[in-house]
């Protein structure tokens, strides 16, 4: 997991999910609500899944939008924007995201553990959107 200030609440409502369910996490940071910039821990949380440190990571900060845009730029992360349980599905069955980018300001606690749920819960479907997988990597 990861966030900016904008994201640190609504990820302690995940971290505290985690523990009472018994889900191991890392915590790339933010570690408080001070302001801080969301590039500093999406580069972390990212280059740990491509190396294949962990499969799947979860992120947070204001609109997802900009830690999502970060991660995005390591070749070998599907970071999507989930802002309720059916695109979180999706990101994973059909584009077989990655990093799941949760819009803190725009999503309750409890909205916020279902997007999650439904995120790693979900698994991808392969067939023809592996080849479009396929096709993502910039080839230079």
């Amino acid at each position: 997991m990861a966030s900016d200030h904008a994201g640190f609440a609504r990820k302690q409502t995940i971290i505290r999910y985690f523990e009472e369910n018994g889900i191991a996490y890392h915590d790339f940071g933010c570690y408080t609500d001070e302001s801080c910039d969301y590039p500093d821990f999406a580069h972390p949380i990212a280059k740990a899944i491509s190396d294949g440190e962990f499969s799947t990571g979860i992120t947070f900060c204001g609109t997802g939008q900009g830690i999502s845009i970060t991660a995005n730029k390591h070749q070998k992360i599907r970071s999507a924007i989930c802002w309720n349980p059916e695109i979180a599905k999706l990101a994973k069955e059909h584009n077989d995201a990655n990093i799941c980018a949760v819009p803190g300001r725009f999503v309750s606690d409890d909205e916020a553990i279902a997007i999650v749920d439904s995120f790693l819960n979900a698994t991808f479907e392969g067939g023809r959107h592996q080849r479009r997988i396929e096709k993502i990597p910039v080839q230079e």
